[in-house]
């Protein structure tokens, strides 16, 4: 089983989590038809939220030192969490580092929890539900909902479940 590390990023692990970023969006392009900035970038404002919102906490995950993805929560100071975004490097996948860097974020923040994702992104819509059976077998919850900011894309997938 690979090494993992899952820790709470500070401003000096920004620039990892910027280029990380730049990934995530990349991979999630795919499904919501979004393109780079002229400048190559891509929007980022949960990023931001995550290191200057204090509602909101960015986590690195590494694997033997190296970075391997990342998370985003919001709601801290809400009844209920979302992990607003979530992404494991392709490399990294299917090595059981997703499931377990997810699973200690949301013990660190125990309570309700809300997931988004893309119907469109299988391997998302296969993780997702397996995230929700092992934190809370039988007690989860999934309804779709419109993008609010975008009506002209499919809605996004919602798991909800208490942890």
């Amino acid at each position: 089983m690979p090494d993992l590390s899952v820790r709470l990023a500070d401003s000096g692990d920004r620039p990892v989590l910027e280029r990380l970023w730049l990934m995530f969006q990349h991979d999630v392009s795919q499904f919501r038809g979004l393109l780079p900035r002229p400048d190559g970038t891509f929007r980022s404002e949960r990023l931001h939220a995550a290191f200057h919102d204090p509602d909101w906490a960015a986590y690195l995950l590494t694997s033997d030192a190296d970075p391997v993805g990342f998370a985003t929560v919001r709601g801290l100071k809400d009844d209920k969490r979302v992990l607003s975004s979530f992404f494991i490097v392709r490399g990294a996948r299917r090595t059981g580092l997703g499931l377990r860097s997810v699973r200690e974020v949301i013990a660190r923040h125990p309570g309700p929890w809300e997931v988004a994702f893309q119907d469109e992104n299988v391997p998302a819509v296969h993780f997702w539900r397996r995230v929700a059976t092992e934190i809370a077998p039988d007690a989860w919850t999934e309804e779709l909902r419109p993008v609010p900011t975008s009506p002209q894309l499919p809605p996004d997938v919602w798991i909800s479940f208490n942890a």
